[in-house]
């Protein structure tokens, strides 16, 4: 098959990648070895070299195994950026065990189908996240809960002043019953064994992660994503970064890894390289760019979001910017005026890539050096990788310019659903995995996305799906109608906006119905607005009409830019 985009490779990129069949956790075994002393995670003043880093993830294993984790077994990490992520993840993977990436803001309701869908047996969490999970525990497979805290890995003496913070914050101080079920992290650091472990290993074939993504046709599907997954894609991040030196990067940490772009860019391609990673628990524009001018990250995975909210701080001018080299955006569209005034602002480049959940995540990119920027381009396939548009009719290939389904085909594309075959069966096409977004190719083979086939809804970078916030709402006893959708948002790409038609006689403020929602959704899944109407657009068959509620949003806004 034609492959237009080899042409415009720089010479120090290879076409295709040789992967060695390891597992994903003998790169920090490796790391160990090369890199001893040197520093594999900063946080917030404290540091850790890899040694240690190896050390605990080891111990962290053996303990599973004294649990009774066997090859195989789901264990579950619902964290933010910390130390304690990346111990465990690595651990769990030592242990044989395939990591479930849950995120921190899940609600009870999220939580509990995570845990029953995925049959995880384990759950490392938050002290302050514990009531949330304990609570869902008896109606799931979870066997045990491990609980840390943030204080556990910060210096003397914020480890002693953060839990009076907390409590402010909070209002709470979370007392853990540690008998049976429950687990303190810091104990298992003080008493477990670093004794390595070994397993029967298939690179193609073992899972190492559960990653959770959705869809409009129902709830979120966990993604099998494998050690060839995995090692695949940062394989093909580090090829193309070939300016990055081994052992000497310092990488910025704010992509959560409970997301599997912040997982493989930030985490794993650390890892495997030897990089530095400094972790930020949180996206705070103040505490990112303190943190920028002391620490002087070189290499900074991030999402349009951060890199809008960094540009727009009053005091953005008093900081220094200036040790950033390389940036890759990822998550959303990434506006051309953000990426010319951040790589004014640092002197770096910055550059938009493409990926789904279902690819570990990566499968195209712009270059980030020694070629010329594609304005509005998605970039090229990455290294290994394949990608087409194919016709909407008839599912053959189509010639560049026309708009089709964007397929891609390489190593990083997932073995398939979890516990769902035919779901399975509709994304992967004869190696295929089909995107449902529609884009097109050009001559040269750089690619352009034009829409969504799916009405997911990217928000500041994480994706929603409709069909959730729509049966949250739909439990209010006074809707008759709801419907969600994404509509333009300066900041966050896009937000969430609710159709509400109330039923006869019945009356519900906004107010009200955004305290419900946050009762059983995430915050960032909550609407930020609502509209209340009488009636909703709706096809001759009853089915609503989400795309012409979009549409007319976007008119809206055109108009109002018109007149302003």
């Amino acid at each position: 098959m034609n492959k237009p985009w080899f042409a415009e490779y720089p010479a120090e990129v290879p076409t295709e990648l040789n992967l060695t069949e390891k597992p994903l956790q003998s790169y920090l075994t490796e790391a160990a070895g090369l890199y001893n002393s040197k520093v594999a995670i900063e946080f917030m003043g404290k540091e850790m070299t890899y040694k240690e880093l190896h050390e605990s993830a080891l111990k962290f294993a053996h303990y599973l195994k004294t649990l009774g984790i066997e090859k195989g077994d789901r264990v579950a990490i619902m964290l933010p950026n910390t130390p304690q992520s990346v111990i465990a993840y690595y651990g769990i993977l030592y242990a044989g065990g395939v990591v479930v990436q849950t995120n921190p803001l899940y609600m009870e309701r999220e939580i509990e189908y995570q845990m029953k869908d995925s049959g995880a047996k384990v759950i490392l969490t938050l002290d302050i996240l514990y009531p949330r999970v304990s609570k869902v525990m008896k109606d799931t497979d979870l066997e045990h809960i491990i609980v840390t805290a943030i204080k556990d890995y910060l210096p003397f003496p914020k480890n002693l002043i953060y839990p009076f913070i907390q409590k402010k914050q909070y209002g709470i101080v979370v007392k853990v019953d540690h008998a049976g079920q429950n687990h303190l992290f810091t104990e298992i650091m003080k008493t477990s064994k670093a004794e390595s472990t070994e397993h029967a290993f298939d690179f193609e074939n073992d899972i190492a992660l559960l990653q959770y993504t959705g869809g409009t046709t129902g709830f979120p599907k966990g993604v099998m994503l494998t050690h060839r997954n995995l090692v695949a894609n940062a394989s093909m991040c580090d090829a193309w970064l070939y300016k990055c030196k081994k052992g000497e990067e310092r990488v910025l940490g704010i992509l959560p890894f409970f997301h599997v772009y912040g997982m493989t860019a930030v985490m794993i391609l650390s890892v495997m390289q030897g990089y530095k990673m400094i972790l930020l628990p949180k996206f705070d524009p103040e505490t990112t760019l303190n943190t920028i001018q002391k620490q002087k990250p070189t290499l900074f995975p991030g999402a349009p979001t951060i890199y809008i909210g960094l540009l727009n701080h009053p005091e953005l001018s008093k900081y220094d910017l200036s040790s950033i080299d390389s940036c890759l955006s990822g998550s959303a569209p990434l506006p051309v005026e953000v990426q010319q005034q951040f790589e004014d602002v640092t002197g770096g480049k910055l550059v938009e890539g493409y990926g789904l959940t279902e690819s570990s995540p990566v499968t195209h990119s712009n270059f980030l050096w020694d070629k010329e920027r594609i304005k509005g381009s998605i970039g090229v396939p990455w290294p290994s990788t394949d990608a087409a548009i194919h016709s909407l009719e008839t599912g053959e290939p189509l010639p560049p310019n026309e708009i089709g389904e964007i397929v891609v085909k390489g190593p990083q594309v997932m073995k398939g659903y979890w516990n769902r075959p035919e779901e399975t069966e509709q994304t992967l096409k004869d190696g295929w995995l089909l995107t449902g977004d529609l884009g097109y190719m050009d001559e040269k083979g750089y690619f352009y996305v034009v829409d969504r086939k799916k009405d997911m809804i990217i928000a500041g970078g994480f994706n929603i799906y409709p069909r959730e916030i729509e049966e949250v709402l739909y439990e209010h006893p006074a809707i008759q109608e709801v419907v969600a959708a994404g509509v333009p948002d300066a900041y966050r790409g896009e937000t969430v906006k609710a159709y509400v038609v109330l039923k006869e006689g019945e009356t519900l403020t906004e107010e009200e119905l955004n305290e419900f929602a946050r009762k059983f959704l995430a915050a960032y899944k909550v609407p930020r607005i609502y509209e209340f109407r009488k009636e909703l657009p709706k096809t001759a068959v009853g089915k609503i009409l989400r795309r012409a509620l979009v549409d007319e949003e976007r008119k809206k806004i055109e108009e109002e830019q018109k007149t302003s």
